[in-house]
Order: structure tokens, then C-alpha cells, then sequence
């Protein structure tokens, strides 16, 4: 009896010694296969997941960690853990290899969010900027709540102290013309005199003076339009002639004219009807065409064009043309039918101011047909050539 108790005893001591070891055999089902298992890990690298918590390899020579000894579990619904994870390292990772992971560690993770999501377009991000960062506040925001924000004024109000005038005069007069209000009403009148020629001249033919200007008085649709030029030689009038036209818009930059003309000079004095068109031609050209009807079943025709080429704002050449032409002899006046005369001008001017500015040039002159007929008859050539010099004025 002795010696059986004895036996027992030693059992007993048997299994209290082999207990724990089954315990650990047990417990080591439960721990992932070490690094050295044939489970795909290829392509992972553990030494990339900074601050990521893996459960250690079970081995023969380390026992299991207690439940005392394993990290605890970040707070529910935080992302600690995973601070300065380089997403990017796992490209081409197989997540078979995480086979064992204890995914308790991420309570509170809604794994169900990241469904799609491209971790390789995380690569170089700063997670650590997130820290503490509750993204759940963000939910559910009530933008609403930003009616009737007071944003402040951002225009209107009462103006300082200081402030310029109310129509930016800063206290200067706007003289005749009545200011900015008046330069945008469509119907203001205004008067402009050119004197686009006053000039000295000196060619084969002789010396003499010759003139050129025009005058208006009216709103930008209707204007009262008078125009004149002519020519002394000899201490003599040799021709002139003054023009009152009623001049209207028909497009942007087009007027027709409707009036009359008189004549003075050598010979009888003629009375013309006169109907034309004027305007600013495409590239800058200033064109004007005009008709004439007489008595006896006179006609005439004039036509010019000008030109401004700026080499500076104040330097300046203006070439013109202009030629006449006429219906009948007219024996008493020197003229001929048909083409009676054509000239070509260039004035080069300089603008001390732009309404003051003298000038030089030269002129060349043609006659034609009968009117050059007249002139050899007179003494004079067919063509001749004048050197002019004197000044533009408008005000």
C-alpha cells in the first residue's frame, strides 16, 4: 500500500511538470508561422512599417509573450499606431502573408472604408500630421450654420474724409466742353475750327498764299459744316470757294453732306448744290467725295484723301490727294471738261501742341485736258512743283 502511494506521488509530480509544456504546445497553434515558414511573405518588408505593431514569430528557444507583456490596443477610433507608416512599401504586397495578424489591435476601424482605396497614391505622406486629428468631427457638418456670417462691407458706404470728388474733377474746371457727363451724351453740340492749311508757297508758276479750313457746330449726329479753301497769287485772288453743308451720321465713322457752295475768283462768280459723303477709312484713310450741280447743266466732282503717318506723337507727315473734275468747258474760269487737275502733298509737321503745329513740305500739281489747254494759253506749265511752309491750328 506504501509503495503504490509512492507511485502515485511520482505521477502525479509527472504531470504537474508536463502540464505547462502541454499548455504551451497548445497556445503555440494560435502563433503565425515564423519567418522562415513557407507562407508568402515575399515582397513584404517588415523593416518598412515603422511604428506597426507585428505579433513576434513563435520559436522554440523564446517562449510566447504573456497577456501581461502584449502591447495594448490603440483607443477605439484612433489611428495611432499607424503614425509615419510608409504606405508606399506596400506596393506588390501579398496580403496573404498577414494571415495571423492580430486585427484586434484595430478596434474601432472601419475596415469597411477603405474598400478601393489606392494606397500607392499615399506614398511620401506625412501621417504624422494627423495625429490627434478627430476626422469624425467632420461628419455630418452643418454648413448651414455659415448663413449669416457677417463677412463686412466690401463696397458701398459712406466715403472718408479725404476721398477725391464724386466725378474725379479733384477740383478742375472741365472748360466749354462741360465734362465727362457732357462728352457721353449722345446729343451735346460741340464747335471745332480747323485751320488745316495756312501756308506760303513758292513754285515755277509764281509765289503765293493758300488756305484751307473747316468749321462745325453740332451734336455727334447733326452737324452745321462749313468748309473753305483757296489760293492768292500775284496780289490777287486766282480762286475760292466756301461750303455750308448739313452734315449727318448714316454708320460709325461715315457722314453724308448735304448743302451748297460758292465760288469767287478769276472770272464769273458760279453757285454749286453740293452733296457728298465723308469719313475714316479702314488702316486710318480720311476720304471725302463730292458732287456738284450748277446752273446751265453745269456739273463738277472733287475728291480727296489724306493720310497721317506718325513717327512720333509729335512728328508727323500727312500725305494728300485730291483731284477735280468737271461737266463742261468753262471758258470763263480756265477750265476744262473731264479731268481738270490732280495734286499730290506731303507737309511734315511738328506738334508743339496738339492744337499748334507748323510744317514744311511739297506739293506737285497736274493739269489735264482742257485746263491745260488754258494754262498754256495763260503762260503756265503742265506740271509744277511748290515747296510750302506753314501752320496747322484747331481749337
Amino acid at each position: 500500500m506504501r509503495r503504490l502511494s509512492l507511485l502515485s506521488l511520482k505521477h502525479l509530480a509527472r504531470v504537474a511538470i508536463l502540464f505547462p509544456w502541454l499548455a504551451l504546445a497548445v497556445h503555440a497553434q494560435d502563433v503565425p508561422a515564423p519567418a522562415s515558414s513557407t507562407s508568402s511573405d515575399a515582397g513584404m518588408d517588415m523593416g518598412n512599417m515603422p511604428g506597426m505593431a507585428m505579433p513576434a514569430p513563435a520559436t522554440t528557444a523564446t517562449p510566447p509573450a504573456s497577456a501581461a507583456t502584449v502591447a495594448s490596443p490603440p483607443p477605439a477610433g484612433t489611428m495611432n499606431g499607424m503614425h509615419d507608416m510608409d504606405h508606399g512599401s506596400m506596393q506588390n504586397m501579398d496580403h496573404g502573408s498577414m494571415q495571423g495578424m492580430d486585427h484586434g489591435s484595430m478596434q474601432g476601424m472601419d475596415h469597411g472604408s477603405m474598400q478601393g482605396m489606392d494606397h500607392s497614391s499615399m506614398q511620401r505622406m506625412d501621417h504624422s500630421s494627423m495625429q490627434g486629428q478627430d476626422h469624425g468631427s467632420m461628419q455630418g457638418m452643418d454648413h448651414s450654420s455659415m448663413q449669416g456670417m457677417t463677412m463686412g462691407p466690401m463696397q458701398g458706404g459712406s466715403p472718408p474724409a479725404d476721398a477725391r470728388d464724386p466725378d474725379y474733377s479733384a477740383g478742375v474746371g472741365y472748360g466749354p466742353h462741360g465734362g465727362i457727363h457732357e462728352a457721353m451724351d449722345d446729343n451735346a453740340s460741340f464747335t471745332k475750327i480747323l485751320v488745316d492749311q495756312l501756308e506760303a508757297f513758292n513754285g515755277k508758276d509764281g509765289n503765293g498764299q493758300r488756305w484751307e479750313m473747316q468749321a462745325y457746330y453740332g451734336n455727334d449726329y447733326d452737324k452745321l459744316w462749313l468748309r473753305t479753301e483757296g489760293e492768292r497769287s500775284g496780289g490777287k485772288l486766282e480762286e475760292g470757294d466756301i461750303e455750308t453743308f448739313w452734315n449727318h451720321a448714316i454708320a460709325p465713322f461715315w457722314s453724308t453732306q448735304l448743302g451748297v457752295r460758292s465760288e469767287a475768283g478769276e472770272g464769273p462768280n458760279r453757285q454749286w448744290a453740293a452733296f457728298g459723303i465723308e469719313g475714316l477709312a479702314p488702316y486710318w484713310f480720311e476720304l471725302e467725295a463730292t458732287g456738284y450741280v450748277g446752273p446751265a447743266g453745269r456739273t463738277a466732282a472733287r475728291f480727296r484723301a489724306e493720310y497721317e503717318l506718325l513717327f512720333t506723337q509729335r512728328l508727323i507727315l500727312q500725305p494728300e490727294f485730291e483731284a477735280n473734275a468737271y461737266g463742261k468747258d468753262d471758258p470763263a474760269r480756265h477750265l476744262g471738261s473731264g479731268l481738270s487737275d490732280a495734286s499730290i502733298g506731303l507737309r511734315l509737321r511738328y506738334e508743339f501742341h496738339r492744337q499748334f503745329a507748323p510744317y514744311v513740305g511739297v506739293v506737285w500739281t497736274r493739269r489735264f485736258g482742257g485746263t491745260a489747254d488754258f494754262a498754256r494759253q495763260d503762260g503756265q506749265g503742265l506740271f509744277d512743283r511748290q515747296w510750302v511752309a506753314g501752320v496747322r491750328i484747331w481749337f
